[in-house]
């Protein structure tokens, strides 16, 4: 029987790339473009989300 490894759930939002270099146009006194890291807000750069075990349930 094959074995089934457990999917890794992968953040929605950034699709699972949590981490991006934005170039803001401008350029080093060297020619390297400067850029900005971002990272995903929803998964804190991590890439996953949480199980579905470790959320917490509210309401009713």
């Amino acid at each position: 029987m094959p074995q089934h490894a457990p999917t890794a759930r992968i953040c929605r939002d950034c699709d699972g790339f949590p981490t991006v270099a934005i170039t803001t146009g401008t350029r080093h006194s060297d020619g390297t473009r400067a850029t900005l890291r971002v990272t995903c807000p929803t998964c804190k750069g991590t890439g996953t989300t949480a199980p579905a075990t470790s959320l917490t349930r509210a309401g009713r």
